[in-house]
């Protein structure tokens, strides 16, 4: 019987082209990566790489049985979900691949929330950006996957998932009391009242980087950037010290410093949308189904606190 992780190894080769790349996506050594492929070749008989100088490519057999590894996949998570159905209670692990700034308000109540209402599952969590949580989810090895979208860029949907947003998620504008745009009302502020002050912002081809810029274009002005960095901490931390600009996602302006105010902005197109991805037909599976619900109630509770919106509507797979 063929081993399944060899398998598993010889369709991310296919996918990623390189020995190393599998190795740094498996946390292992090229070599190990190797050993295992020669192994695999062993158990079939057949010859699945092409070995060239340093260079490693499929033969045709390889990219057949590497294609047929889907197969094989889809086939032992139709038979957990029948396994998990029929046991009814939700039991076993559930992965999730959540970004950073969703880590503390979605992710970490949702382990606590989970193990008080089904005591047999278990959450594991890994922090990742939406490309890297859509890569893991469709390698399956992540169950479920928090992703983010900025509305003013033309993101493209996930190939190959499903996605269903939990809400929105409004930037807002952080401000020092004696910032030239600050007030002591809750009023919106217009873009254009920031033209002529010095921004932090996240880098350019980064999403939250380029949402920033393009809204900024957008009332007419190019920031005069001081500082950029990727981490939402930290901005908080450079704009206490320095009273600079900082336009960030909402849910990541919560706990503010008090020298420190978030301030709604009058764009209302510069707002990302938070969402949940599975894999095809997996939404359904006991445990996924326990955690993507109880995701929907701890961003509703969230959405209420916070004064946003929590739509639910579905966007079309990839």
């Amino acid at each position: 019987m063929l081993d399944v992780r060899r398998l598993v190894l010889l369709r991310d080769l296919a996918a990623h082209g390189t020995v190393t790349a599998v190795a740094e996506l498996h946390g292992v050594t090229p070599s190990a990566v190797s050993q295992q492929l020669r192994l695999l070749e062993e158990e079939t008989g057949t010859r699945l790489l092409e070995r060239t100088g340093r260079s490693v490519q499929l033969t045709s057999t390889g990219r057949q049985l590497a294609d047929d590894t889907e197969q094989v996949l889809t086939a032992l998570e139709h038979a957990r979900e029948r396994l998990r159905t029929v046991v009814g209670e939700p039991f076993g692990p559930v992965h999730l691949a959540c970004f950073p700034s969703a880590l503390a308000p979605l992710a970490a109540p949702l382990s606590e929330a989970l193990e008080n209402t089904h005591a047999n599952l278990l959450l594991h969590i890994t922090e990742a950006e939406p490309e890297t949580a859509v890569r893991l989810l469709l390698q399956r090895r992540v169950d479920i996957a928090l992703l983010y979208r900025y509305t003013n860029l033309a993101t493209p949907p996930h190939p190959g998932v499903e996605t269903h947003v939990l809400r929105t998620d409004p930037l807002v504008a952080v401000l020092r009391h004696d910032h030239p745009a600050y007030r002591a009302e809750r009023t919106p502020i217009d873009l254009r009242e920031l033209a002529n002050t010095s921004w932090i912002t996240a880098p350019p081809r980064t999403a939250c980087g380029d949402a920033v810029l393009q809204a900024c274009r957008s009332a007419g002005f190019a920031p005069q950037i001081r500082h950029t960095c990727t981490d939402f901490s930290a901005m908080i931390a450079l704009a206490a010290s320095s009273g600079h600009t900082v336009l960030i996602p909402r849910m990541a302006a919560v706990h503010l410093p008090p020298t420190l105010v978030a301030r709604p902005v009058t764009d209302g197109t510069l707002t990302r949308t938070i969402e949940t991805a599975v894999r095809h037909g997996t939404g359904h599976e006991p445990a996924i189904t326990a955690g993507l619900t109880t995701l929907r109630a701890l961003s509703d509770s969230r959405a209420e606190r916070d004064g946003t919106s929590g739509p639910r509507s579905p966007r079309k797979p990839g």
